[in-house]
């Protein structure tokens, strides 16, 4: 039978309350933050490792990338959500699963359930031909043949519905233009067909771009951005045309935002915003991210209704530029 140790017992006691009194005090962070990655590793993964390295530099602990592909970008989604709201997990927020999910009824969220962080970087898409084309030159003069010649155009943007295929529709749409666009599971089999002539245009990625910009003749950049253009080497870009094409700010574009779960204390919250925008400062940081193509975004965590909030609502007006080539195209056959 054990005896009862008052002064053994007191010791434990006071011990016990000082590791509580320690860890009560402990400030954030002290250990490895994470930062979930809705993609498999390539061009958008190695910009958001700069971003969070030198994030790390900031906070003081390890700030790893982790991908976690799977669902159009939703699975990352639910898996940051399902750790706990500490500020030991970061979601890379892009466009597809923060906003186009949801609009396109896959998702039951939306961007204004997370706390915003900083925005980190843009990836403009981009409509390019082949450089030897002799049936036009430019954009315009492509729509003028697209318009004369209805369904006869032919062009992809990697896997159909998705948001280049989107933003693609709403351009022909802009322009009465009525395309056909080609499926296919991976870009580089697009860009191969591209080149042989299957296709007659097709949507060029940053990636696509830097791995051989003579293979393209990039006829229009889908972005707004100035930051954009000088991805594509001073190629035309929206603002360059005189016709209004419902599209500004982020939504003709891939891009992504920083966020953490809402229950994220607000303490907390402030301490990854700071270190954030520390490191979106940089220039060393900046440089790295337009060395891959990627513009580096300069919005704080006050504009992100400003920024993202619109965006919603020009994802809806693009959807509805897919069923009008859909029907439109049934009209031909």
């Amino acid at each position: 039978m054990m005896k009862f140790n008052p002064i053994k017992t007191g010791l434990a006691v006071a011990v016990s309350l000082m590791i509580g009194a320690g860890a009560a005090l402990a400030e954030f962070p002290e250990r490895t933050i994470e930062l979930i990655h809705p993609w498999s590793p390539g061009n958008a993964m190695s910009v958001s490792q700069i971003i969070a390295k030198a994030m790390s530099d900031e906070l003081g602990v390890a700030l790893p990338v982790i991908s976690t592909p799977g669902a159009a970008g939703t699975k990352g989604m639910i898996t940051a959500m399902g750790r706990p709201a500490d500020g030991y997990t970061i979601m890379d927020g892009y466009v597809a699963p923060l906003v186009l999910q949801p609009v396109l009824g896959n998702a039951d969220w939306t961007y204004a359930d997370y706390k915003p962080l900083h925005a980190a970087v843009s990836n403009a898409f981009a409509i390019g031909g082949r450089p030897d084309e002799t049936r036009w030159s430019n954009f315009e003069e492509m729509m003028a043949y697209g318009k004369a010649n209805p369904g006869k155009l032919r062009y992809s943007s990697g896997s159909r519905n998705n948001l280049p295929h989107m933003v693609i529709a709403k351009v022909l749409q802009s322009y009465g233009v009525v395309a056909q666009n080609i499926p296919y599971s991976a870009d580089g089999n697009a860009v191969k067909d591209l080149k042989s002539g299957v296709l007659d245009f097709s949507f060029i990625n940053v990636g696509n771009y830097k791995q051989d910009p003579s293979a393209f003749n990039i006829m229009l950049v889908l972005s707004e951005l100035p930051g954009a253009k000088a991805s594509y080497d001073g190629a035309p870009s929206i603002v360059d045309l005189n016709v209004d094409l419902g599209l500004s700010g982020l939504a003709p574009m891939g891009w992504t935002w920083w966020i953490v779960h809402r229950d994220t204390p607000d303490d907390v919250t402030e301490k990854l915003r700071t270190a954030m925008t520390a490191a979106m400062k940089r220039p060393d940081v900046r440089e790295a991210i337009e060395a891959v193509g990627f513009v580096p975004l300069d919005w704080d965590h006050t504009q992100y209704e400003e920024i993202v909030g619109p965006v919603s609502g020009q994802l809806g007006a693009m959807g509805n530029a897919l069923a009008w080539e859909e029907e439109e195209l049934k009209k031909l056959k």
